[in-house]
């Protein structure tokens, strides 16, 4: 894509903001949407929750990406806070794709990029899916499967829309990882339950990079899995875990323990999600990462 102005919203979370520091590096123009009063040029005002944005800051932006959503993983499953995951994600999605909708075809953009997670297929079990597999059963799904179709306008106003179901994000400054690994530097990182189910990951590099290919590549639309090519179990990652850090790996979590501290949302860290990126290869898109150590290494 040549030098473009596009509008995230979620800049200031894990992804928005690898996304943005590596558009601007670029040469790129980020307008970034905040929940406050804009404080410069490239700030534009919306309520994601509340479902209004300020359409006037979207105009003459080349692509929209949607990023933004309360942390799956931030606090325990209460119904309140299921409620605010929901809404951060399907409230701010139909605002944005209603903005984009009722621009003017001059100023529209001409691509929108909407978040997504491959919690949408659910409990995979042993079972590999990709793009063409159904969704799950259960709250993520039913949020992924609203949160996807509340991009309808956007699409039907003739924007390409691209789906991201993002998997396991190895990061060190935010998600899971960033709660493993001082776990594991401390020699008290384990296997999670039995160590069976499948983590689906992918390395923050990466993770841009298919953002990125997903702005750039004319054509593409739908969902893309953005996962490493070879999903693993949880017990092989934390084998992983140790040999790239020095430290043992004896202190396995029980599944009653996580059920217990975690609540509902146990369901989504014992569950197993073994998703291949088809779509994203067939596209030609290739991982830096596509290994688990490469990816802990990357992010260290």
């Amino acid at each position: 894509m040549e030098r473009a102005r596009i509008a995230v919203a979620g800049a200031s979370g894990l992804i928005g903001g690898a996304l943005a520091r590596s558009l601007t590096a670029d040469g790129h123009t980020v307008v970034r949407l905040v929940r406050r009063a804009p404080s410069s040029a490239d700030e534009v005002r919306w309520d994601p929750e509340r479902g209004s944005v300020d359409t006037a800051g979207l105009a003459g932006c080349d692509a929209v990406v949607n990023l933004a959503g309360a942390g799956v993983g931030d606090r325990r499953w209460t119904d309140e806070y299921k409620a605010r995951i929901r809404s951060s994600r399907v409230g701010g999605t139909t605002a944005l794709a209603e903005a984009v909708a009722g621009l003017p075809e001059d100023v529209r953009p001409r691509v929108f990029v909407n978040g997504s997670a491959i919690g949408y297929y659910g409990d995979t079990g042993a079972r590999e899916v990709d793009e063409s597999a159904p969704p799950g059963e259960g709250f993520l799904p039913q949020v992924c499967v609203e949160w996807e179709g509340a991009a309808a306008p956007a699409r039907e106003a003739g924007v390409r829309t691209v789906f991201a179901r993002t998997g396991l994000v190895v990061a060190r400054e935010g998600g899971a990882w960033a709660r493993m690994f001082p776990l594991f530097r401390a020699g008290l990182g384990g296997r999670m339950g039995d160590g069976r189910q499948y983590w689906s990951f992918i390395a923050l590099h990466d993770e841009v990079a298919a953002l990125r290919h997903l702005l750039d590549t004319g054509g593409l639309s739908g969902p893309f899995n953005l996962t490493a090519p070879h999903p693993l179990t949880n017990r092989e990652i934390t084998e992983a875990m140790g040999r790239v850090l020095h430290r043992p790996t004896v202190f396995p979590v029980p599944a009653p323990v996580l059920r217990r501290v975690l609540g509902e949302m146990a369901g989504d860290v014992l569950g197993s999600a073994r998703v291949l990126p088809k779509r994203l290869l067939d596209s030609g898109f290739r991982f830096a990462f596509p290994g688990i150590e490469g990816a802990i290494r990357a992010a260290l």
